[in-house]
């Protein structure tokens, strides 16, 4: 066995690895140093296999010969794969579904949430232990509410009181980091540009964040550091603004971009570096799906389309896959789709909800805020 000991090694025009081949073994105590840059600065002429440090995402990430995907490094579910829920919604539930993201599949029920509301329109953020649902339009009571419940994503079970909005309403969105919730926009019942924020581990009620650039309804999804909103809705038709915050910080959201198609009443998921938007009304019901760069700020890019044009939908994912559920054609449906993140192109059929239903909410153990 030979040996070589040395300190850096680079290609020949220092701007990269050298490629070596045959069978290699690496023995130390200290650590081996991959090649980093921005997601802008991802290396072209790459083949399969090819890892990198994605300064952007903070995640190692390899080339599966079709796109940059991030290494897998934690599990937190009992399943094998990352679990999404989907609770509430109208015709009026308590219900949470849940499904295994990386599997196809039939949701299966989870429990009920603390109160039976909808109009929650993907009001929700987790972290890779809790989920959480706020405001939304209560029922028997027939009220807008300022109801935040929380579910622990490893066991199955009904939802427990977390604390209160700072202002109830409902059609509003949430999106988070591992660590802070923030919920936005909606209705009580004009629109609001409120955001608040809560400490996803603790229990209590939430505080102000700051404001939305305009008072809209919004669908939200996040990387682990920024939060976006896009949507919304201005009489008779809907908007394509997309606003930003810095989540770990307090202050008034900026303007982002735009999205590809104005629309109201849309979803929206992501991995640690790209966000997707789906669905919505123009006031036309779309099967639009638009993505963004999260790190970046920039209109929104075509994606592909739904397997069905539908609004009032709610949206969950994985690192690598996001999935849409529910919603209305003009009559509710139990429809699932997915699509990878990474990629673009048409979603495909993942499954059915338990039950047919709209305004509905939805968030996973492993979205791109963790």
């Amino acid at each position: 066995m030979s040996r070589l000991n040395i300190n850096r090694l680079t290609n020949e025009n220092e701007d990269g690895s050298p490629k070596i081949t045959g069978i290699t073994t690496f023995s130390s105590t200290a650590f081996l140093e991959a090649p980093k840059g921005t997601t802008a600065q991802r290396p072209e002429n790459v083949v399969p296999g090819m890892i990198r440090f994605n300064t952007d995402s903070g995640h190692l990430e390899y080339y599966t010969g079709e796109f940059w995907d991030e290494v897998l490094v934690a599990n937190n579910t009992l399943d094998g794969g990352t679990r999404g829920v989907f609770a509430g919604g109208f015709p009026t539930t308590n219900t949470i579904d849940y499904i295994t993201i990386s599997t196809l599949g039939n949701a299966t029920t989870f429990g009920v949430l603390s109160q039976t509301r909808y109009s929650l329109s993907d009001s929700s953020c987790s972290s890779n232990i809790r989920g959480l649902f706020g405001g939304g339009y209560g029922s028997p009571v027939s009220s807008v509410v300022n109801t935040i419940d929380y579910i622990t994503f490893s066991s199955t079970g009904n939802a427990q009181d977390f604390g209160d909005l700072t202002q109830a309403r409902d059609y509003g969105s949430g999106c988070s980091s591992n660590t802070r919730g923030i919920f936005g926009g909606g209705t009580a019942p004009t629109a609001v540009n409120t955001i608040d924020y809560i400490t996803i581990a603790s229990t209590g009620n939430a505080q102000d964040f700051g404001d939305l650039t305009s008072t809209k309804r919004v669908a939200a999804c996040s990387s682990s550091t920024r939060g976006v909103f896009g949507g919304g809705y201005v009489a008779p038709s809907g908007i394509n603004v997309m606003d930003y915050i810095t989540i770990s910080t307090l202050g008034n959201a900026s303007d982002f971009g735009d999205l590809f198609q104005g629309r109201n009443a849309l979803a929206a998921c992501s991995s640690s570096t790209r966000g997707v938007f789906g669905g919505g009304a123009t006031p036309t019901i779309v099967n639009t799906i638009d993505y963004i760069t999260i790190s970046s700020i920039g209109n929104a890019s075509d994606f592909g389309d739904l397997t069905v044009g539908r609004h009032q939908l709610a949206a969950c994912s994985s690192s690598t896959r996001g999935v849409f559920g529910g919603g209305t054609t003009g009559a509710e449906t139990n429809v699932i789709d997915y699509i990878t993140i990474g990629t673009t192109g048409n979603a495909a059929d993942f499954g059915d909800l338990t039950g047919t239903r709209r305004t509905l909410a939805a968030c996973s153990n492993g979205h791109g805020g963790l």
